[in-house]
């Protein structure tokens, strides 16, 4: 199926790795002028960049300033924008509530919300200058599950699905579809790294992190598949939302959680 992509302008933030970094490779195996926000490159963004799927920009998108610097240099670039991808976000794993300060709170809501008002904010006047595009919001099956686990980012990940749905009733009629896709469990740094949620269930668990990941995360999650999904899998429902194909489509949630929350 094409797409519809070759040759769009698509900003990506937070895509140096995991489910950003999926999606901006996908962008650019169908066509796409690919530009990444994020504080550090990748390896693996670095080779995309190689290969010339994807131009970098060094940003701090918890600063007020790094939203207009990214989407600047994407306009500069390319001369429009036509895909905004808000990908970025951030936790680390809790286990007191009460531990949480403000600036840790403040933190987690910079990066996982407040990074995608701005950047919504920048590229919407060039959206709508062109006559229209798309904006889809990374969110997570915790906005709707929130777990202690990961209060401050539950919390930032329902807001950010909240605002999903007001932009889309304000910019439909002017042309821009904004969507969201949240994902369970997914095979990224978030879970993988150390220090990350699989060493923390295996902590508790008397197991690897690997035997965590593929076994104790699905069956305590009651994920129905039995495995949590691959990034790229993510990715293509992303770009899917992100293109002409999509074009009725729009204040709309799609999860991908392998069967995880039961919920109509």
């Amino acid at each position: 199926m094409d797409l519809e992509l070759r040759d769009k302008v698509a900003v990506v933030t937070g895509g140096s790795k995991g489910i950003g970094l999926a999606v901006s490779e996908a962008l650019g195996r169908e066509g796409a002028r690919v530009v990444v926000g994020s504080r550090t490159e990748s390896a693996q963004l670095a080779a995309l960049r190689a290969r010339g799927s994807v131009d970098f920009l060094s940003v701090d998108l918890a600063d007020p300033r790094g939203a207009d610097d990214l989407v600047r240099a994407a306009t500069e670039r390319h001369g429009r924008i036509d895909v905004l991808i808000n990908n970025l976000g951030v936790t680390t794993p809790r286990n007191d509530f009460l531990a949480i300060d403000d600036s840790e709170w403040r933190r987690v809501f910079d990066l996982t919300f407040f990074s995608a008002v701005r950047a919504s904010r920048a590229a919407l006047p060039h959206l709508l200058a062109d006559g229209g595009g798309a904006i889809v919001n990374i969110s997570s099956v915790n906005a709707r599950l929130p777990f202690p686990m990961v209060v401050d980012y539950s919390a930032a990940k329902a807001a950010l699905s909240n605002l999903t749905k007001a932009l889309s009733e304000e910019f439909a009629p002017r042309g821009v579809r904004v969507n969201a896709v949240a994902p369970g469990p997914v095979r990224t740094p978030f879970w993988t790294a150390p220090g990350g949620f699989a060493e923390s269930v295996a902590a508790e668990a008397g197991t690897t992190a690997q035997q965590a990941l593929d076994e104790l995360v699905p069956q305590q999650m009651g994920i129905s598949t039995g495995r949590i999904s691959e990034p790229e899998e993510v990715a293509d429902l992303v770009v899917f939302l992100s293109s002409p194909r999509a074009g009725n489509v729009t204040g709309a949630e799609f999860v991908i959680d392998g069967g995880q929350i039961k919920t109509t």
